[in-house]
């Protein structure tokens, strides 16, 4: 029958499983399938144990066969005893109680193990080791005899894994992963993906499902996880993700200003962990899957919100309720009993969702929100900055994410100036209130100020334009000329600011008048002018 292995091979999956092996180790070690070993191990009726009996030679088992070894194994002191009636095994001696053997046939690379060690120190690749054996010392292996012995020599030399583990509260570890699909009415399936945040200690899980990995769904998810929690772990553990991290770096990672405040917000600290290092934060890694698998897969869902309840619902009665492979604690009782008190407590506001966009400011010193425009300090005018805004305020920043300006919202079309966002260059003395162009008057002198007090008092908001105009006189004319006008128009109760210009005017010195000569030496007699005149006429005839 095709794809059938070989009685030796089939016989030696059996042998290796009765010795505790379990599928996974079996098919690696024999170089096939995982499926391919289930399968046989279906087909074969379960043997009994080998009795621990003394090895002989061989010869006292009549009719046994021998169960093969996956190729390249090799009698190595401290691996496991060999299965009942295996073959190249020696006896027992005195000198040698504490070596034991493997069971099967030597590798067809043992000959060649100095050599091989030697280029694995050189960090070959097992291809580059099985050309080199082959051209250097006609070695008549396979390849993957090669692959095997290499294979096994870097499982005794790799440093071993190290296990991250936390006390309680300390973190929680978050992912993203494929939900389950929502079909609408029309038919169409649309994809969602599922957030799940687990607590490392023990393993208790929030799962939300969302359309879009945006920072606001990704910043909605924790909060509803911590609210489900009962409390705000230390430490938040996460991937690369666009939605929480700018720019990946293992030292310095630049984190999305929004997730800051909200970090800030809940007293957490957030750890994107390594870029390519997945094992970082295996337990979610897990627990993603794990949702996966058991919660949604081949499940499908009208819409959003339910998916959302049939997860809640699932985390309760299903994830929380397991008997944690790795704890040997149910998970609820396990979070209940020991890590929730343990978990920093709840703000007593939730985090103040806000939208967040970069605005160039206009030239008239104003940035548009939602169609509406507010205002910011005038050393920013032409410059880019950063606005959040949600019902209720809006707020500016510089590049620093220092708080430069804050409004309320106001609806589209609707203006927001602060009055200290306007140049002192561009604000008139009627927008600065009377108290300000009396001060400014009493600084030309007495007479002016009692002037410009009986103005604004006697006509009201008009006699502020009329102050603004007296002391725009002080750029033209002396202060004396204008205390001296304005004690005479006050003096006649004239509050006009053309009076204040006449008076000044008429105060100017007058022309001075000369007298006309009658007698001088450049002054001729007119008789002379009249001869003149004769003999012009004279000549014209």
């Amino acid at each position: 029958m095709a794809n059938r292995l070989k009685m030796a091979l089939a016989q030696s999956i059996h042998t290796l499983y009765q010795q505790g092996w379990s599928q996974r180790r079996i098919a690696r070690e024999l170089g096939i399938n995982r499926e391919t070993v289930a399968r046989h191990l279906k087909d074969l009726q379960p043997a009994p144990k080998p009795a621990h009996a003394p090895l002989g030679s061989g010869e006292d088992l009549v009719g046994s066969k021998p169960a093969h070894a996956p190729l390249g194994c090799s009698t190595l002191e401290g691996d496991p005893k060999p299965a009942h009636g295996s073959v190249g095994c020696e006896p027992h001696s005195a000198t040698s109680q504490t070596a034991t053997c493997e069971p099967g046939r030597q590798s067809e690379c043992e000959p060649w193990r100095d050599q091989i060690l030697e280029k694995l120190q050189l960090g070959l690749s097992a291809q580059r080791i099985y050309q080199d054996l082959v051209a250097d010392h006609g070695f008549g292996g396979s390849y993957f005899s090669v692959r095997r012995f290499v294979h096994r020599r870097r499982a005794h030399t790799g440093l071993p894994v190290r296990r991250l583990e936390c006390e309680p509260g300390e973190e929680a570890q978050v992912d993203f992963g494929t939900g389950a699909a929502l079909i609408g009415p029309d038919g169409k399936r649309r994809k969602t993906h599922v957030l799940r945040i687990v607590l490392s200690y023990s393993r208790k899980a929030y799962s939300h499902a969302v359309t879009r990995q945006t920072t606001e769904n990704f910043i909605l998810c924790l909060e509803n996880a911590f609210t489900h929690f009962g409390g705000v772990p230390r430490r938040l553990i996460l991937d690369n993700l666009k939605a929480a991290v700018q720019k990946a770096d293992w030292f310095d990672p630049d984190l999305n200003p929004k997730l800051c405040s909200f970090a800030d917000h809940y007293g957490i600290a957030v750890l994107p962990n390594r870029p390519y290092k997945p094992q970082h934060k295996g337990k979610v890694e897990r627990g993603v899957g794990y949702v996966q698998d058991n919660g949604l897969k081949g499940r499908t869902f009208a819409s959003l919100e339910e998916q959302n309840l049939f997860l809640l619902d699932w985390e309760r009665t299903v994830a929380d309720t397991r008997l944690h492979g790795t704890t040997r604690q149910q998970v609820g009782k396990l979070f209940a009993a020991v890590e929730r008190s343990l978990l920093q407590p709840l703000p007593r506001e939730r985090f103040p969702f806000f939208h967040e966009v970069r605005r160039n400011v206009h030239r008239d010193g104003h940035v548009e929100v939602d169609r509406a425009y507010y205002s910011v300090p005038p050393e920013y005018l032409g410059r880019r900055v950063w606005v959040r805004w949600d019902a209720r305020m809006v707020r500016v920043f510089n590049d620093k994410m220092d708080q430069i300006a804050a409004h309320p919202k106001h609806e589209p079309g609707r203006f927001s100036t602060d009055r200290n966002h306007i140049a002192s260059e561009k604000i008139t003395g009627v927008e600065r209130g009377a108290s300000w162009l009396l001060s400014r008057a009493r600084l030309i002198g007495p007479h002016s100020a009692r002037w410009a007090e009986a103005t604004i008092e006697t006509r009201g908001v008009q006699g502020m334009r009329v102050v603004q105009g007296l002391l725009s006189l002080t750029h033209r004319h002396d202060w004396a000329a204008i205390e001296k006008a304005c004690q005479v128009a006050h003096g006649h109760a004239s509050f006009r600011l053309r009076t204040i210009r006449a008076l000044i005017d008429r105060q100017a010195p007058s022309q001075q008048r000369f007298e006309f000569m009658a007698q001088h030496a450049i002054i001729r007699q007119l008789s002379e002018y009249d001869q003149f005149v004769h003999e012009a006429f004279q000549k014209e005839a």
